[in-house]
């Protein structure tokens, strides 16, 4: 059995992509300086998260999807050193739900790393997301709803992770990485979120990956547009299709402002913000980076306020997405065509084989 573990347990829209996309193309690495990161990749470990809070019928992800938690850590039962598990849905798991994941573990010690932002900011990022997503929701319901799912303030609101991974785990245990400003050098997040896991050799590290944000009118849009999109139910269809090809594949290419948030929301994430600040201060909770940042900035820039949008806006996002879809058509159907005629070509050759034998047996 490993002799520590690190959980990694998000927050959501705080790099975590990035820094997960650095640990599986380095897992050989990672093994060699003693760090097991068990599994076959990246979705084994969002099984495992879902899992551990109880999640139903996770078959309908994928027929492999079911007993992922255990086999995550039946290979850190035969593993020695350190354990690694990484996904962001992980902070959603309530405190009996984290005590029983950490009797899985025992006698591991296990270390809790929560990477992680202001409120304003995750607000707006969290439900950009859910849009992405195929929610239909408007960012005031998102922001209200009382939800137990990966989009809402279950997993957003720094405070209540904090609070609820805290009812298992000593506070030393728990290492909060704030966001590092976009002053601070490109693998500073990397480097602070490796120096929490002790690893010291060289990786390979790329240019930070950024999920490309829509703007306020672009991600208007695409939530009207999901409410003519009931077809598409399934996690493949709406993270290869909605969430890939519309949103970040086209509607990003429009650019735009930033969606902004009115005083009502900007002061509750204030709040948010402010507790989970005074919460990591009093339980003296590990924090590599500036802890203040943490707090929504006075001068936050304002973004585009979404009661101003207005419907030509979104007629002009629409009518430029409608065209760039059409020459998405056109090359496809151009590809199929191509595909068909090599096909013809190459069963041209075997169908004159099959006549030749035919004749040959007197068919």
């Amino acid at each position: 059995m490993v002799a520590r573990v690190f959980l990694h347990i998000g927050l959501p829209k705080t790099g975590t992509t990035y820094l997960q996309r650095i640990l599986w193309s380095n897992r050989g690495r990672l093994r060699e300086d003693g760090v097991v990161l068990p599994g076959g990749g990246h979705r084994e470990h969002l099984w495992a998260a879902l899992e551990v809070q109880g999640r139903k019928h996770l078959e309908r992800r994928d027929p492999r999807a079911p007993g992922t938690w255990e086999r995550l850590c039946a290979e850190l039962d035969a593993a020695d050193g350190t354990g690694l598990i990484t996904h962001e849905f992980f902070c959603g798991a309530s405190a009996p739900q984290v005590r029983r994941a950490l009797e899985r573990l025992a006698p591991a010690e296990v270390h809790v790393v929560v990477t992680a932002r202001h409120a304003a900011g995750m607000l707006t990022a969290g439900w950009q997301e859910m849009v992405k997503n195929g929610s239909e929701l408007d960012l005031h319901a998102a922001a209200e709803a009382d939800t137990r799912s990966e989009f809402g303030w279950r997993t957003w609101d720094l405070a209540g992770v904090l609070e609820r991974w805290g009812r298992v785990l000593p506070p030393e245990r728990i290492h909060v990485l704030p966001v590092p400003g976009r002053e601070a050098s490109p693998d500073q997040h990397w480097r602070n979120f490796a120096g929490v896991l002790g690893l010291t050799g060289d990786y390979v590290v790329e240019s930070e990956a950024v999920n490309p944000s829509l703007g306020a009118v672009q991600v208007e849009l695409l939530r009207r547009v999901n409410a003519h999109l009931g077809s598409f139910h399934t996690a493949f269809d709406r993270g290869r299709w909605i969430r890939g090809h519309l949103a970040e594949g086209r509607l990003a290419e429009q650019q735009g402002q930033r969606a902004g948030l009115d005083e009502e929301l900007l002061a509750d994430c204030r709040r948010r913000s402010r507790r989970a600040v005074d919460l990591i201060v009093e339980r003296g909770h590990p924090v590599v980076g500036d802890v203040d940042s943490l707090l929504v900035p006075d001068d936050l820039p304002a973004g585009r306020s979404l009661d101003s949008i207005t419907d030509g806006e979104m007629l002009e996002s629409a009518t430029r997405l409608v065209g760039v879809l059409l020459e998405d058509v056109r090359e496809l159907t151009a590809e199929l065509e191509r595909r068909d005629e090599q096909s013809e070509r190459a069963a041209t050759p075997l169908r004159r084989a099959a006549r030749v034998l035919r004749r040959g047996r007197g068919d």
